[in-house]
């Protein structure tokens, strides 16, 4: 159990357990399987297996629980999808899996006993007239005609409406509360409604689903969930929430706490706008690398590490605010920086020949596989008279500031010699075809002799070792912060440059033989991963996680 973490959700559990009001506490994520799970679950996965990981010792636990309440949206792609990203964020669940639809006969027991207590009734008004009736927040609602049906009438249409006697919309079950109610959740809500679909775990069972403010609470009082953890926008469903649980006989009474939700800017956090980018083709399926979404995320090569150490510092709070992406690249950089090996790839070459080193000859040389880390000890990399190095690391004419290599000036190769320009051959089109180069002997980790001036270090690869390699260089999705207050709408705001595919890379021979998903640095270019669909040892396809640098402020 952490003692440095202090938030509001923590003083709650701390002074229930000091008080003897709970043994240990049990939370639940619930997501509803209807879509792949985004950045923003991240936080409320991170928090509710978060805390049961703090006080494990004590006995407390995580549910992972599937709101399965929707046949017409469902689907068993999304559960395993959802078990998959939750494990790669490293949370374990351990035995306890459930699903709303194992607990549909309770729920129909519950809605009995409402309307027993005449607490519930039919309604067999259509969806509009029910919904004329409701109001709006300056005018009260109207009670439907339906609301004094006697309880046995009730009953019967109930089991009615069970055993498929209405057409979808012909009836539902409402709670019967306060059509007055400044709290338009509590204006005689839906309970059930009638949906005649198959229901991937239930299968045609049933041909009535509860709506899930119904459905939620009893779950968590099903479980013996003692702090059920939910995002702001819940916060008015509290009061409906609480009634369901003290007017239903539940096995135990649990707590909704409300917390911010996680925003980040240049993204959005919504289902239906990720389906719209999916379906109309604006970005290669759920887990395209620009996606928020976290198999885009684990695409790309995020580190789920990273991910955890982004959330916790976000923290919780009562009130919404709006995360930098900056923080969560950060994140991402910082844990990269100690762990990934260093690797030289050249995604723009040229070739450079080395005028006075014997064709035909070659030598070892060796570059730390992470500076950051001895342990992780040296790579050997083969030294040719022909290697490649960035185009953009020459420059004919280049300005007086500009460091690298220029017309009789002299550069360090990373972990060989120092090389000095002697000549250079243009094409017809103007462009450096080939650069000519004499090396300065016993340069090898040691300063620059007396009278040449070499003032930086470029990366290169041999001609003779090089693997073509496929890059992929992804970017923000969108080049506003707040994508969804954009004029014109969120599509408008798309960046055209999120996505930048290198066919040419030349690679060091190690990337090649790298495993789908595995991440390093391409030194001076970023980090990257190996692309876990396509990379394979004859086809090196690689993803650009995140550059050295943010430099997204500079550009825009």
């Amino acid at each position: 159990m952490s003692d440095d973490k202090k938030d509001f959700i923590r003083e709650i559990i701390a002074s229930d357990l000091e008080s003897g009001k709970h043994v240990a506490p049990i939370t639940r994520f619930p997501p509803e399987p209807n879509g792949y799970l985004h950045i923003g679950h991240a936080k409320a996965i991170g928090v509710n297996f978060g805390l049961a990981k703090e006080y494990g010792e004590i006995g407390a636990r995580c549910h992972l629980r599937f709101d399965d309440t929707n046949p017409v949206k469902e689907d068993t792609e999304y559960v395993d999808a959802i078990k998959k990203d939750i494990a790669w964020l490293g949370y374990d669940w351990g035995e306890h899996l459930y699903f709303a639809s194992d607990y549909f006969e309770f729920f129909y027991g519950c809605a009995v006993s409402l309307i027993e207590k005449k607490l519930a009734y039919v309604d067999t008004q259509t969806p509009e007239e029910i919904r004329k009736q409701r109001g709006n927040v300056t005018e009260a609602g109207t009670p439907s005609p339906h609301r004094g049906r006697s309880v046995e009438e009730s009953l019967e249409l109930f089991k009615k409406m069970r055993e498929g006697g209405f057409e979808d919309g012909g009836a539902v079950l409402r709670a019967n509360i306060d059509m007055e109610s400044g709290n338009m959740n509590m204006r005689d809500p839906v309970l059930y409604r009638v949906v005649h679909a198959t229901h991937h775990n239930t299968g045609d069972a049933w041909c009535m689903y509860p709506m899930y403010d119904f459905a939620h609470p009893l779950e968590d009082a099903k479980e013996g969930i003692t702090h059920s953890l939910c995002s702001l926008e819940f916060e008015n469903h509290r009061p409906l929430y609480d009634w369901v649980v003290t007017n239903c006989p539940v096995p135990s009474v649990p707590r909704q706490i409300e917390f911010a939700r996680l925003n980040i800017g240049y993204t959005v956090m919504s289902k239906r706008k990720f389906i719209q980018l999916v379906d109309e083709g604006h970005v290669n399926g759920w887990d395209d690398p620009r996606m928020s979404t976290l198999s885009g995320m684990r695409r790309r090569g995020y580190p789920p590490e990273a991910i955890r150490a982004f959330v916790d510092r976000v923290g919780l709070t009562k009130q919404n605010s709006l995360s930098d992406f900056a923080l969560l690249e950060f994140e991402v950089r910082d844990y990269l920086n100690k762990v990934a090996l260093r690797k030289m790839a050249v995604l723009d070459p040229v070739k450079v020949v080395v005028t006075n080193y014997p064709e035909g000859q070659s030598e070892i040389v060796t570059a730390p596989n992470n500076p950051e880390n001895e342990e992780d000890g040296l790579r050997e990399l083969k030294f040719t008279r022909e290697f490649w190095i960035e185009r953009d690391d020459f420059m004919v004419d280049a300005p007086r500031k500009f460091f690298r290599l220029r017309p009789e000036g002299a550069v360090r190769l990373r972990g060989a010699y120092i090389i000095k320009h002697v000549g250079h051959v243009l094409g017809d089109d103007g462009e450096v075809n080939e650069i000519h180069v004499e090396f300065i002997p016993d340069t090898i980790g040691q300063p620059a002799p007396e009278g040449v001036k070499c003032r930086t270090a470029i990366h290169w690869v041999s001609v003779e070792d090089a693997v073509d390699a496929e890059v992929r260089q992804y970017d923000r999705l969108f080049c506003e912060e707040l994508p969804d207050k954009a004029e014109g709408g969120y599509l408008e705001c798309l960046n055209p440059n999120s996505l930048e595919v290198i066919t040419g890379a030349k690679v060091e021979p190690s990337l090649a033989a790298m495993s789908a998903g595995s991440h390093c640095q391409f030194e001076r270019l970023g980090y990257f991963s190996a692309d876990l669909e396509d990379h394979t040892a004859g086809k090196p396809v690689f993803n650009r996680i995140v550059t050295l640098k943010d430099s997204w402020g500079k550009k825009h």
